[in-house]
């Protein structure tokens, strides 16, 4: 079966940092885009990064630039998202997701194949 394990959440005080992890199995992940997506409560669910399946190019949405970091280690097929100077707004479930392809001009859109099914990050004094 196809499945997408997130872990690496928790609290954490803002400034500080975590590193999220989403391990993949049933499929080659070095054939499908990667991406991380959260949602907090009430309201959409965000893209926060995307990585081709190669690892050579990444994005990011505007207010995690310079602070979140997306890498990719194929031979363990997992993900990982390093979240640096967390901010109170980072607070959210984060989710891993996949869609095949080597890359996507909307990596940070919402139609991906398959989801994880999440983990909680909340930033908090």
């Amino acid at each position: 079966q196809l499945q997408l394990v997130e872990s690496g959440g928790g609290l954490v005080q803002p400034g500080g940092s975590l590193r999220l992890s989403c391990t993949a199995s049933g499929f080659t992940a070095r054939n499908y885009v990667m991406g991380w997506f959260r949602q907090a409560p009430g309201k959409e669910r965000e893209g926060v990064s995307g990585i081709s399946s190669g690892g050579g190019r990444t994005a990011y949405v505007d207010s995690v630039k310079g602070r979140f970091t997306i890498s990719r280690d194929n031979a363990k097929n997992t993900v990982y998202l390093q979240m640096n100077s967390l901010k109170p707004e980072d607070t959210a479930v984060y989710y891993c997701a996949a869609k095949r392809g080597s890359w996507s001009p909307n990596v940070l859109g919402n139609e991906y194949d398959y989801w994880g099914q999440g983990t909680q990050v909340t930033v908090s004094s």
